[in-house]
């Protein structure tokens, strides 16, 4: 207990004082997430929107895949991406693996079937309600996506942030994919694995409270969105 305790005040010290070596990986950490994120949304929002809005053969077989890539175990994907970015493989000669690019991918995705999924959930049901006037104005499916993205962007921003809880939440892909090398490609989750195993307990301790941190601010800022597009009907 003695020692656990002086692990957790080491630990207390080494996020108020931001230690060095803590602020580096947690910024890596927001760098990489961030990015993928950003990816991710470019791809999955639009995605979500024309399966919400378009009916077409094979829509059933897409969602049913999209459905399942959800679950995607991350380890997995990570043996995927390894494969493609490898030297042998058909992307090795990009030289990203083992760079914080190749977690960028890694964790974009692994979080894009999640955001096209939820995000065509929350527009199929702007879409019943706006679909008549939008036709009326002679708006066909193609032409309602960047309608329905804006006027669902509150309910999308909860979207968004669930997506950025799962990538920064993310360990197996990007440490296979990324090396978890020290001053280049480790980020907090895998740090955290790293300095358990090495008994380096007030590190760890210290990432996993910013990780915590970090958690409950993404919850916090989704209720808030969540009450704000209930109140204002968005």
């Amino acid at each position: 207990m003695t020692d656990l305790g002086s692990a957790a005040r080491t630990a207390v010290d080494l996020v108020l004082t931001a230690d060095p070596a803590v602020a580096q990986i947690v910024l890596l950490s927001l760098r990489v997430s961030f990015t993928a994120l950003l990816i991710a949304a470019l791809v999955g929002l639009p995605l979500g929107a024309l399966l919400a809005v378009a009916r077409f053969p094979g829509r059933g077989a897409i969602l049913t895949v999209l459905n399942a890539l959800m679950g995607l175990p991350p380890v997995v994907a990570g043996l995927l991406i390894y494969l493609l970015l490898s030297r042998s493989g058909p992307l090795g000669h990009l030289g990203l693996l083992f760079t914080p690019g190749a977690m960028i991918i890694a964790q974009a995705v692994l979080i894009t079937p999640i955001l096209a999924a939820l995000s065509r959930q929350v527009l199929e049901g702007l879409w019943e309600e706006y679909a008549e006037q939008l036709r009326s104005f002679g708006a066909g499916p193609t032409r309602a996506v960047p309608t329905l993205l804006w006027d669902g962007r509150f309910a999308l921003l909860t979207v968004l942030l669930a997506g950025f809880g799962r990538a920064s939440a993310e360990v197996g892909a990007v440490m296979i994919v990324g090396g978890n090398i020290e001053g280049f490609t480790r980020v907090m989750t895998t740090a955290i694995a790293l300095e358990t195993s090495a008994g380096n307990l007030p590190l760890a301790l210290a990432l996993g409270m910013v990780l915590m941190a970090i958690v409950l601010v993404v919850n916090a800022l989704a209720q808030a969105s969540r009450d704000f597009a209930a109140r204002t009907g968005a």
